[in-house]
Formats: structure tokens, C-alpha cells, sequence
């Protein structure tokens, strides 16, 4: 799939998506700081900068989602055991010796 494609794609959901949650263009555009203009053209097909369209994302609540689906390098679970390879091993706790009789076979004495 080409970028133009991916965007095409974006632009349709975000337009469907404000209209089910009976939002107005004039409201994206007030919540966003965007003009009126700028929100039509990105509707119709026009390209948006990657700021405005995280304006539009959050004015939509949707930047969170777009978040999680990049993946957070640093909290993948192998990174969780990369970081165990590297520290040394220690005990949950200290083996005590107890005051125990030693074990003797029968024919001991």
C-alpha cells in the first residue's frame, strides 16, 4: 500500500468517525485551533501536516490509540529479559543453619 493510500484511508475513517460521533466540522475545527478550511481540505483528499493530524487525533480522542499502535521499544518483553541477563542473581533469602541432629545410618555409632 503507497503513503497517498494510507492517507486516503485515514482521511475516510477520521471523517466517518467525527460524523458518528455527531461532531461538526466547525467543532473539529474549534477544538483542533485549525481553520474551517484546513478541516474541509483534509476531508476532501488534501494533505495535512503531521501536527495537525495529531490535533485532529486528540480532538477526537483518538491519539492514545494511535500511540499503542507503535511499539514501545523499551517495554517489550524481551527488553524485560535482556535487562534480567544482565543482574546478578541473588537469593530471596539467606539460608540459615539450623540445630539439627546429623542423620546416621543403623550401623553407625
Amino acid at each position: 500500500m503507497t503513503s497517498q493510500a494510507y492517507l486516503e484511508k485515514i482521511q475516510r475513517k477520521l471523517k466517518r468517525y467525527r460524523i458518528e460521533s455527531a461532531m461538526t466540522q466547525e467543532e473539529l475545527a474549534s477544538a483542533t485551533g485549525l481553520s474551517l478550511r484546513s478541516i474541509k481540505r483534509f476531508e476532501n483528499g488534501n494533505d495535512i501536516s503531521a501536527g495537525n493530524l495529531i490535533k485532529i487525533l486528540i480532538a477526537l480522542d483518538l491519539a492514545d490509540l494511535v500511540d499503542n499502535a507503535i511499539p514501545d521499544l523499551d517495554n517489550r518483553p524481551s527488553a524485560y529479559v535482556d535487562k534480567q541477563k544482565n543482574r546478578t542473581k541473588q537469593r530471596a533469602h539467606k539460608k540459615t543453619t539450623k540445630n539439627t541432629v546429623e542423620f546416621k545410618w543403623g550401623d553407625e555409632q
